[in-house]
């Protein structure tokens, strides 16, 4: 299995509007932290998520959340 890409070490804090994403979860998008279709060239996959109102979140750029595609502070372990 392929192992993602640190893209960052800091979650990437976005106000979003309602609608669905694709947060990237391979770390080689470069349209973090959304998938732009990088991952091609390996066996992980995008991970949808949807958002029913507007609002902060902070989107997870180190790929090692456990809950993603939203931040844990796994990055801090890095």
């Amino acid at each position: 299995m392929t192992e993602p890409t640190i893209a960052a070490k800091e979650p990437a804090v976005l106000e979003l509007e309602p609608g669905t994403y694709y947060w990237c979860a391979c770390g080689k998008s470069g349209n973090q932290p959304f998938c732009d279709g990088s991952h091609a060239d390996t066996d992980i996959i995008p991970q949808l998520f949807e958002i029913a109102e507007k609002q902060t979140v902070a989107l997870c750029q180190c790929k090692q959340s456990k809950n993603p595609p939203f931040c844990d502070g796994s990055h801090n372990e890095l």
